[in-house]
């Protein structure tokens, strides 16, 4: 039976220890980043590129792939904003010099896939069979953790002495920190110097007041320069992974309260049109259930996705309140320009344009409820080209090379084809 073909494959799974990437030179700055080319479309002007990336584990490879490929077509961002895994690869994106980022995230997923080298199953298997195998995957890392990432606690958080961070967690992610100075230069991110800057946000939740926060490396006069602290409170997701201590307090996982960072980047103040460039892990829309499995998945998706949808809908309509709002102060008379009511409808939006291209992660009909921790090569091979498959398809869509200057402030593209939509298999 092809099932039990895929679990045996899967039972022959021994974690390769000693397999691991090779250490590399510390990144340095060779070159400041060059303006991103236009990628112009017709009617629109120069526009700062924001990314922002969505938390995920292991899915996170599709965000590579899609960095891959906008460096590919010479769309570097500005601004990289990021929660969980996707705070990980925004600081591996800004803290490398633009050369050195695609073999930098590279590194960092073949590193974290390296125990995981299965023989891939035919697809002639079938569905079952590859659900079955990816499952074993997923069990392979839960049980022995993950190279350079995180470790199964011994003794178990459960009989770890009450009060101390081993008890509040089944995994230690010391490896995460060493893995994260070796592959990001920390000085590049906190630099002042503008010609190589590139703004790094990434945001977590404080464990006692349950407040967000973003530690944001323009402001580092708020929490200090940004560390590889910083980025692991941003991925600390509970109970799996421990908070982490930042300027005297915990935070975990920043996906606890809003999985994307896309309402934070917009409501910072700027004086340029922006492209967002939103590359979601979790797709609000999906199929109805079948059985437990699905559900767990469903609602995962759900869970993870659906404030996105809200702070799209958020931000633009505070964008249309702004735009009226400057198009109300041009017909007023000059003694009502000072009015403080007409100040505070100006300061509730910007005037400059911004365009989100939506890029979603939507998974495959065999990915099942543990596709956030399931670490294997061959998978996150199969993520890293959907990314790269998704930019490529949304250049080259005619809306995109005929898009023009949002006349409400905002702009929502998703150019990917509904073909990508996950359709379950009848069984």
């Amino acid at each position: 039976m092809p099932w039990a073909a895929a679990l045996y494959w899967s039972f022959q799974f021994q974690p390769d220890r000693s397999a691991h990437v090779a250490t590399p030179a510390k990144p340095t700055r060779k070159s400041p980043p060059t303006k991103s080319p236009a990628l112009r479309s017709q009617g629109v002007k120069e526009e700062l590129c924001t990314l922002v990336l969505q938390g995920g584990g292991a899915l996170g490879a599709y965000q590579a792939g899609v960095y891959q490929a906008m460096d590919a077509h010479g769309l570097r961002p500005h601004w990289v904003a990021g929660v969980s895994i996707g705070a990980i690869n925004a600081a591996i994106i800004a803290g490398n010099p633009p050369e050195r980022r695609v073999a930098r995230l590279r590194e960092f997923w073949d590193s974290v896939s390296a125990q995981q080298r299965f023989i891939n199953i035919p697809k002639s298997f079938g569905t079952e069979a590859r659900e079955m195998l990816n499952e074993s995957r997923a069990a392979a890392s839960a049980a022995l953790g993950v190279q350079g990432f995180f470790t199964p606690r011994v003794p178990p958080a459960p009989f770890q002495m009450r009060g101390t961070i081993a008890a509040l967690s089944y995994y230690d992610t010391t490896p995460l920190q060493g893995t994260l100075e070796r592959l990001i230069d920390f000085d590049l991110i906190n630099t002042n110097d503008p010609r190589y800057k590139v703004r790094l946000s990434v945001g977590a939740v404080n464990v006692t007041t349950g407040n967000f926060r973003y530690f944001d490396s323009t402001d580092p006069q708020r929490h200090g320069p940004i560390g590889p602290r910083h980025i692991m409170a941003s991925g600390a997701l509970p109970p799996g992974f421990p908070p982490v201590e930042v300027d005297g307090e915990f935070y975990w996982d920043g996906g606890l309260v809003s999985n994307t960072p896309l309402q934070y980047v917009i409501d910072q103040p700027r004086a340029h049109d922006m492209l967002v460039l939103q590359v979601d892990l979790f797709a609000t829309r999906g199929q109805m259930p079948r059985n437990l499995s699905e559900v767990a998945e469903r609602e995962k998706d759900i869970r993870f996705a659906s404030r996105t949808r809200l702070n799209t809908d958020v931000a633009a309509a505070q964008q249309k309140i702004s735009a009226a709002a400057h198009r109300l102060a041009a017909k007023l008379p000059p003694a009502l320009a000072h009015d403080p009511d007409l100040a505070e409808l100006l300061a509730t939006g910007s005037p400059y344009a911004v365009t989100i291209l939506h890029l979603i992660h939507r998974s495959k009909h065999y990915e099942t409820q543990s596709k956030d921790y399931e670490f294997s090569r061959q998978t996150m091979q199969e993520h890293w080209s959907a990314g790269q498959a998704a930019i490529e398809t949304s250049l080259a869509s005619p809306r995109w090379a005929t898009r023009s200057r949002a006349p409400a402030g905002i702009t929502v593209l998703d150019l990917t084809p509904a073909k990508n939509v996950k359709l379950k298999e009848s069984k």
